[in-house]
């Protein structure tokens, strides 16, 4: 508990300046929101555990609204949803599935008073106050490592994302850097999974059925839901010899860096997301920046940090034992 409270001093004196204190007391009416999509899959729980934890050790309510599968529309009505709440939200987190589409919602929040700040998925051109995440460049680039170390320079690979997301793009942006020196390594084609893992299991059956695999040497996985297909897949038709860099700690995906079918994962830090993330927001709810609606990533002097970053860990088959004994630890 201390290192918690010391934690939240820090944020509020040094991070947030402009507060007397950090956050203030609480309400029975105070509630904070999460909305994002995909929330049933380990990932999103994660996120909400962290948001629970700690909402519930400041006293106050939360709770993870969004769609259960990737469905960027279905997230924007939830968010409407929240905004046409009868007592108003103390706060919103969101993950920006599609930024071009939730950016109004984001702007029409902060013009309702109601602080937003992005979590796992930005949406910068938004007048949210700030984002908390992965610092998703540099995971690339240590995803990148570690797929140029295991094909020892050369080879044709398969990515599988969703390029619509800030946060991937960025991951894909490390990714390229990374590979750039490596002339022998050559990305044979890129496809957009749009949140659905049947998609990654399809295509790569359907190279394992038109013999192409064996032209095949690795395949990358942007996000959470993909490389546990690919390896059901690979599994299934007896296919060895690929290297397969996940992202995220999907159960299955640790299952299979324990077996040697995954080389490894970038584990992001979703619990940390939704930890911080709510006490950012009872921060901003009590003493909020003046103005709420300025675009302050854009201000040399601004009071708030434009990025939180919550860090990215290699997990592969040195530590995955240990990665599976500390989360358990933690009830996540």
């Amino acid at each position: 508990m201390r290192m918690r409270n010391t934690f939240l001093m820090a944020l509020c004196c040094s991070a947030l300046p402009w507060l007397i204190g950090c956050g203030g007391a609480h309400d029975s009416t105070e509630k904070y929101y999460l909305v994002a999509t995909n929330i049933k899959i380990p990932y999103w729980q994660s996120v909400r555990a962290g948001l629970l934890r700690e909402a519930g050790r400041m006293g106050v309510k939360a709770e993870m609204v969004g769609p259960d599968a990737f469905d960027p529309k279905a997230e924007h009505d939830a968010f409407q949803e929240v905004l046409g709440q009868k007592i108003k939200p103390s706060g919103i987190l969101v993950s920006a599935a599609d930024p071009a589409i939730m950016q109004p919602d984001i702007d029409a929040a902060i013009a309702k008073g109601i602080p937003v700040v992005t979590v796992d998925a930005d949406a910068p051109a938004s007048k949210r106050l700030t984002f908390i995440g992965t610092d998703n460049y540099k995971a690339g680039i240590m995803g990148a490592q570690l797929a140029v170390k295991q094909l020892q320079g050369k080879g044709n690979v398969v990515i599988f994302t969703m390029p619509e997301q800030t946060n991937l793009k960025d991951r894909m942006h490390g990714y390229q850097d990374g590979f750039e020196p490596h002339l022998g390594i050559k990305v044979v084609e890129t496809i957009d999974i749009k949140g659905d893992p049947r998609i990654a299991f399809d295509h790569t059956q359907e190279l394992v059925d038109k013999k192409i695999i064996d032209k095949i040497d690795g395949f990358v996985c942007l996000e959470a839901v993909a490389c546990p297909e690919v390896v059901d897949v690979l599994d299934r038709n007896k296919v060895g010899n690929k290297v397969v860099v996940a992202m995220d700690t999907d159960p299955r995906t640790l299952d299979a860096i324990k077996r040697g079918r995954v080389a490894g994962a970038i584990a992001q830090k979703p619990f940390t997301m939704g930890f911080v993330g709510v006490a950012t927001l009872d921060v901003m709810h009590h003493n909020p920046p003046t103005p709420l609606d300025k675009v302050w990533a854009d201000d040399p002097l601004a009071p708030v940090p434009a990025f939180i970053g919550t860090g990215q860990v290699l997990v592969d088959k040195s530590n995955v034992d240990a990665f599976l004994a500390e989360t358990s630890q933690q009830g996540q």
